[in-house]
């Protein structure tokens, strides 16, 4: 019988280790994003204040060959986030989600498709980062980071509780660039 080196033993048990915990950690992230898989570019989110709304913008890449439905989504700046729509001059929640065309791109923009924050426990301040974590239809997800940035270009005028606001009386306004500071 052949035995092998102490060292040969433990560096292919060191080794085994590594990959096992690599494979764990990228399946209890939920992550399903690879190199070509769906990605979010200039994102940005408008400054406000506490217990009030806002809404994250960029562009959606989608670069597969499937489409990619945004399910819903989650950030610890908010206490609740919907995937908004304006139709018509009126903001509503979206109805099935984002969906993103194989190989296309998804603005989210003032006066149209959004990421809207409500219930924020605090300020969201210019050049703040704030986290937030895309919910996908085949149980991925996709975590991005979003500057802060005052913007005028919405004006919103939330009525009541954030919770019980009238989005038809929300102006997202057009989509201006927002400024960095």
């Amino acid at each position: 019988m052949r035995t092998r080196p102490r060292s040969y033993t433990r560096a292919l048990a060191t080794a085994s280790a590594l990959a096992l915990a690599a494979t764990l950690s990228s399946c209890a992230s939920g992550a399903s994003q690879s190199d070509d898989s769906l990605t979010l570019t200039d994102p940005w989110v408008k400054t406000a204040a506490a217990d009030g709304m806002t809404a994250v913008f960029g562009t959606l890449e989608n670069p597969t060959d499937a489409d990619v439905t945004i399910t819903g989504a989650s950030s610890d700046a908010a206490g609740m986030v919907e995937l908004h729509e304006v139709v018509d001059g009126t903001m509503q929640e979206k109805d099935g989600g984002f969906t993103v065309p194989a190989g296309g791109e998804l603005a989210l923009e003032p006066g149209g498709l959004h990421l809207m924050l409500m219930a924020l426990p605090e300020d969201i301040l210019a050049g703040e980062e704030i986290t937030v974590t895309l919910e996908l239809a085949d149980g991925g997800t996709l975590e991005f980071t979003a500057p802060a940035k005052d913007f005028d270009g919405g004006n919103e005028d939330y009525e009541g509780d954030s919770m019980d606001a009238d989005h038809g009386e929300m102006d997202m306004g057009s989509s201006a660039a927002p400024s960095d500071g």
